[in-house]
């Protein structure tokens, strides 16, 4: 999939990449469509998602009320097969899974994290219950090799999400931090130089 006409730029694609980690969702029949879906917090973040597949889509971000109290601030792209071989590779099944060849960049990082961290203390969560054991591990893993971020699984209730460690916040932080909106940077714990 290069950059000719009708094919997703590299930050669409990493964009893409990070919101499937974090809450992103997709649908196919022929081809599929990405459908992305916030609490209002995160309207700034669909705004700038929205603003950045905006050529994809026909209606602009919108507020749905969802069950009881719940809203939901949402748009869905236009089924295309540019969406195509990414929902072949997250959803196996109808289910959400990791691709096998996954690869993770500072922008892949910095939109999961806006999407699904959380700050605890001096480090960070990144919400991964979706994901199984195995695949987690995986996460853990990409994260090492691929950043020198070392991080380990945190339980939360019944399931587990990732945790990266506080010795590997500055780095995380030097990583994503020019990505994060100004409006997400409440959620990066102010690191202590050693």
């Amino acid at each position: 999939m290069d950059n000719t006409v009708g094919s997703l730029t590299e930050e669409q694609k990493s964009i893409l990449i990070g919101c499937l980690l974090g809450d992103g969702t997709m649908r196919k029949k022929k081809n599929a469509h990405l459908e992305i879906n916030h609490c209002y917090k995160q309207k700034v973040l669909v705004d700038w998602i929205y603003g950045k597949f905006s050529e994809y889509v026909l209606t602009p971000p919108k507020w749905r009320k969802g069950n009881g109290s719940r809203e939901a601030y949402r748009f869905a792209t236009r089924s295309l097969g540019v969406f195509t071989p990414y929902y072949d590779q997250f959803f196996l099944h109808k289910k959400k899974t990791l691709p096998e060849n996954l690869k993770l960049d500072p922008i892949v990082l910095a939109i999961w994290f806006m999407d699904d961290g959380s700050k605890s203390r001096s480090s960070v969560y990144l919400n991964t219950q979706q994901f199984s054991l195995n695949e987690q591990q995986r996460l853990i893993s990409l994260l090492k090799n691929q950043f020198e971020i070392e991080s380990t699984l945190n339980k939360d209730k019944k399931y587990f999400r990732i945790r990266i460690r506080t010795r590997s916040m500055k780095k995380f932080t030097t990583i994503v931090e020019q990505f994060v909106l100004k409006e997400f940077k409440y959620k990066l714990p102010s690191v202590m130089t050693p």
